[in-house]
């Protein structure tokens, strides 16, 4: 690699954190030709192209990821360096940018996330709510530090990354108070018939549920079925159906929707995962979180 300037590199960082040559003109207060320029400068003197076109947007080829790698962790530690000399602290916030897969119980979320915030190095968190395959290309794209999931990302993703398991825990079945005092008795085959609210078809949770009505020849009403587990058990709140959540948050389920339990089954269970670029995690806030849910969540 001959020539290389850095001001072609920060153009390049910020044109892939934008996602695209016009986004990254409006922040850099240049024109969108100047910034193209810019690039193909920088393609030049490094031998490959960082970019491919991806609908009206850029996607990184695998020598763009590399190159951004390694541009993220220049500017970041120079912005770090620029406020240290400032008078900043010198352990000014990291950040901390955290994709969750949109059927994740927000209470799961922070309950993991948390302990990353009680670093003794300040944290600035991004979360980002999405579907696994677009999360799953933030990651590629290096725009996420970890993505979290219910399920591990499959082997036919075509994608560097690994998935970390979290912890698992059993599923407990939830209602408004006069749902839960008619349907308790029994447990579970007083579910036959009774107002079942149903993670989406295609939920991880879902096809975990069905098998386990299958064995035990039980067919609920489905009442409603949803993508998101809050809006769920904001319907179950409302007296409409019964709902699952994970067992893990079942005091802080019942606290905060004011809802009965009616029962629970270890037999679903429900995974839990940190899908990030690195085999080996390094990111501390990272660490932080799958060492709290080994020895705090799930223990």
């Amino acid at each position: 690699m001959h020539g290389l300037n850095y001001n072609h590199l920060y153009y390049f960082w910020v044109t892939a954190e934008a996602g695209s040559v016009t986004a990254a003109g409006r922040r850099l207060n240049l024109t969108p030709q100047t910034i193209s320029g810019q690039l193909r400068t920088l393609e030049q003197a490094i031998g490959g192209r960082l970019f491919r076109r991806e609908g009206r947007g850029l996607s990184l080829t695998d020598s763009g990821r590399l190159v951004f790698q390694y541009a993220d962790e220049m500017f970041r530690l120079g912005a770090e360096m620029q406020g240290v000399l400032a008078g900043g602290a010198a352990g000014a916030a990291r950040r901390f940018t955290v994709g969750i897969v949109d059927v994740v119980p927000k209470m799961i979320a922070y309950r993991l996330i948390e302990p990353a915030l009680q670093l003794p190095e300040p944290v600035q968190l991004i979360c980002r709510e999405g579907k696994l395959d677009d999360l799953l290309a933030d990651i590629a794209a290096h725009k996420l530090d970890m993505v979290l999931a219910d399920t591990p990302m499959g082997g036919a993703a075509n994608i560097k990354a690994f998935n970390h398991l979290l912890g698992e825990c059993g599923i407990g079945f939830f209602a408004a108070p006069a749902l839960a005092e008619r349907y308790r008795p029994g447990f579970p085959h007083s579910l036959q018939d009774a107002p079942l609210l149903a993670p989406a078809p295609g939920a991880a949770l879902r096809g975990a549920l069905n098998q386990w009505l299958d064995r035990l020849e039980i067919q609920p009403r489905i009442a409603g079925e949803f993508e998101d587990s809050a809006l769920m058990k904001a319907f179950g709140q409302a007296g409409v159906g019964i709902f699952l959540a994970p067992l893990v948050i079942e005091q802080e389920v019942i606290r905060q929707f004011d809802v009965r339990p009616l029962g629970r089954s270890d037999e679903i269970r429900e995974r839990f995962y940190a899908i990030s670029a690195e085999r080996r995690l390094r990111h501390p806030a990272v660490v932080a979180v799958s060492q709290a849910a080994r020895d705090a969540v799930f223990c």
